[in-house]
């Protein structure tokens, strides 16, 4: 076997290695999930499904109080955050990478600025300012901290996307024939669809898996997002001994969207880097 054969074998162990510790726990939550509780509290640990995986923890879950409404508002301040994110953060990114204007170095700096402040220095100043405006508790009151919140990084994404496009593409269209509006839409738009994807699955991730800020903004136990709600869940479990099987089933019915909206949007992320690129 050659030294680069063989480079590449170890390479190539070494992936599956790292792989198998990252799936690891997704699948031991999984399995967990259908597992009874008594098997799962045994000496001898259980590695795969068998003839006493029950779905008795998801039913379990499912018809206790609160998911429905904890998936119903995760839901809604995912998607207001998702296009708010995706609307100012794809304007400021073409502003900043397409224009010159008095106060762009200032706007880069600041953008630059706002991602190095902790979150937690802004928590009081961020309460008042949804209590003064009577946003507690609401979906748009947490969307627009989640927004403010991720923006910034959302721009640097779609700034290095929108460069990465030639202006020159948009001009040989127009001299074809093709009105600005109908150069930037047909020709540069679809060339940047995969880095709004990319933003998007960020702020999708960031909106749903998000928990300080929402404690902090949700402080009413009728509008919890799905984290706030597993962390009460998981301490309503714990007065009469910790259920695992029903909190890895609750934690598993929060992981399905996040699956789902990824299988959705990931062929997008990796297609489509050309297509637009000829005027049809």
């Amino acid at each position: 076997m050659s030294r680069r054969t063989l480079g590449r074998a170890t390479l190539g162990l070494l992936a599956v290695a790292i792989a198998v510790v990252w799936a690891f726990p997704v699948y031991w939550m999984a399995l967990s999930a259908v597992t009874p509780s008594a098997r799962l509290r045994a000496t001898t640990p259980t590695f795969w499904p068998n003839s006493s995986s029950t779905w008795a923890n998801f039913s379990a879950v499912l018809d206790g109080s609160g998911f429905g409404g904890a998936l119903r508002m995760s839901l809604s301040v995912t998607l207001v955050t998702v296009v708010a994110v995706l609307a100012f953060a794809f304007l400021a990114a073409l502003a900043i990478s397409r224009w010159r204007f008095r106060g762009r170095a200032a706007f880069v700096l600041t953008v630059l600025f706002v991602q190095m402040l902790p979150a937690e220095g802004l928590f009081i100043a961020q309460y008042k300012m949804l209590a003064g405006a009577q946003l507690l508790n609401t979906v748009i009151g947490v969307s627009v901290l989640y927004t403010a919140a991720v923006v910034p990084f959302t721009v640097w994404m779609l700034r290095g996307f929108v460069a990465g496009v030639p202006a020159d593409l948009e001009e040989a269209a127009m001299v074809d024939g093709l009105s600005r509006t109908q150069a930037f839409l047909r020709i540069t738009f679809p060339l940047l669809a995969p880095g709004l994807v990319a933003s998007g699955v960020y702020a999708f991730l960031q909106a749903w898996n998000e928990f300080t800020v929402a404690l902090v903004a949700l402080p009413a136990e009728s509008a919890q997002t799905l984290p706030l709600w597993l962390r009460s869940f998981l301490a309503a479990s714990a007065n009469r001994g910790v259920d695992w099987g029903q909190v890895m089933a609750a934690s598993t019915l929060i992981a399905v969207p996040v699956i789902v909206f990824f299988l959705i949007v990931q062929g997008r992320m990796t297609s489509g880097l050309v297509s637009g690129a000829v005027k049809g």
